[in-house]
C-alpha cells in the first residue's frame, strides 16, 4: 500500500469524479483537501456535489467535508490535525489513503509531513504587538522562517496570531518540528487545456446560479452569519454576499465572480507547478479522457509504484 495517493487539479477539472472512481476500484475512502468544503450548509457555492460519491449504487465514504459550521475560520493547523486523525484511522483499517482536492497548500503540507503542533496563546507577546499596523505586523512575520499561509494575515488580529505561532515554533526543539515527508506517495494531476477549463467554469457557474446558489447564501445571512464572515471565504460567497447586501448589481456580481474563478483556477495551477519545482513529482493526465481510461491509467501508476518499492 502506498503512503498516499493524491488526485489534484484546478476547479472544474473533474478531479472529484475521478477520485471517486479510483476509490471505488480500490475499495477505499477519500480524504478531502478542499479548504471550503469543510463547512456545513455551504454546498452549492463550494461545489460539494455529494451525489458524485456513489458508484453503481455503492457509496464511497469521504472525510473532512461538512466538519465545521459556516462562519467559522478553519486553518491549516486544524487541517493537519484532522487529516492526521483520519489518515491514522484509515491505515489502522487497512484502507489506502486517497487525498483529493484543489487546495495546494493542504496537499503539499501533508505530503511534506510538516509538523504543526497546536500553539497556546501568548498574552505578553499579544500585548507587545497591540497597536501595530498590518504592514508592521507583516514585516515582523517575514522575519520568521516557517511555513505559513499568508492569506491568513489579512487582518491585524490574524497577523498577530501568525507571529504568535511563528514565535512558538522558533523556540521548540528542532526534532519536534522535523518534517516527516511521505516517501512513497503518488500524486496525479488533472491537466485541462485553458480554454476548456474556462468554458467549464463559466458553464458551472451558471448551473450553480440556476440550482439556487444565491438562495443558499441568502439563507446563511438570514441564519445570523455576518456578511463579513461570508465575504472572508472569497469567490462565490464574497460576490454573492456583496450582491445580497446591495454593493453589487446582479450582472456585476456574475461578471466579477466569473473573472475571479478563472483567476483562482490559474493560481491553483501555479501552485501545483510550484510543487513540482519544490520536489514533488506529479503525473499529469488529460482531463478529456473518459473517466474509465483515466482510472485505469492511475491504477497502472499505482501498480508500477508499488512494484518499484523494496520488499
Amino acid at each position: 500500500m502506498l503512503d498516499l495517493i493524491a488526485i489534484v487539479g484546478p476547479t472544474a477539472s473533474g478531479k472529484t469524479t475521478l477520485a471517486v472512481a479510483v476509490a471505488h476500484r480500490l475499495n477505499t475512502e477519500i480524504i478531502s483537501a478542499d479548504s471550503r468544503q469543510i463547512y456545513r450548509d455551504m454546498d452549492i457555492g463550494t461545489g460539494k456535489d455529494l451525489g458524485e460519491y456513489t458508484v453503481d449504487g455503492t457509496p464511497v465514504p469521504y472525510h473532512l467535508i461538512d466538519i465545521c459550521p459556516a462562519g467559522y475560520r478553519y486553518n491549516l493547523y486544524e487541517y493537519v490535525r484532522d487529516f492526521n486523525a483520519v489518515y491514522a484511522d484509515m491505515q489502522t483499517r487497512g484502507k489506502q489513503p486517497l487525498l483529493c482536492g484543489g487546495t495546494g497548500l493542504y496537499v503539499e503540507t501533508v505530503l511534506k509531513g510538516y509538523a504543526l503542533p497546536p500553539v497556546p496563546e501568548n498574552p505578553s507577546l499579544r500585548a507587545a504587538l497591540q497597536g501595530k499596523s498590518l504592514d508592521e505586523l507583516t514585516s515582523i512575520l517575514q522575519q520568521y522562517k516557517t511555513l505559513h499561509n499568508t492569506t491568513d494575515t489579512d487582518t491585524c488580529k490574524r497577523a498577530i496570531r501568525a507571529i504568535e505561532i511563528a514565535e512558538y515554533y522558533s523556540r521548540q526543539p528542532a526534532e519536534m518540528l522535523q518534517p516527516r515527508p511521505m516517501r512513497n506517495a503518488l500524486v496525479v494531476g488533472i491537466e485541462i487545456e485553458r480554454d476548456l477549463r474556462r468554458a467549464r467554469i463559466s458553464h458551472r457557474l451558471r448551473q450553480r446560479l440556476d440550482e439556487g446558489m444565491v438562495e443558499e447564501i441568502k439563507s446563511l445571512l438570514e441564519s445570523g452569519i455576518p456578511p463579513e464572515s461570508l465575504i472572508y471565504y472569497g469567490l462565490e460567497y464574497k460576490f454573492v454576499t456583496e450582491y445580497l447586501i446591495g454593493k453589487l448589481s446582479y450582472d456585476e456580481m456574475v461578471e466579477r465572480l466569473e473573472i475571479a474563478i478563472h483567476q483562482f483556477a490559474k493560481r491553483q495551477m501555479t501552485w501545483f507547478r510550484g510543487m513540482e519545482r519544490r520536489g514533488i513529482p506529479i503525473h499529469w493526465i488529460d482531463a478529456t479522457l473518459p473517466t474509465d481510461d483515466k482510472t485505469e491509467l492511475i491504477l497502472d501508476l499505482i501498480q508500477q509504484q508499488e512494484g518499484s518499492q523494496p520488499r
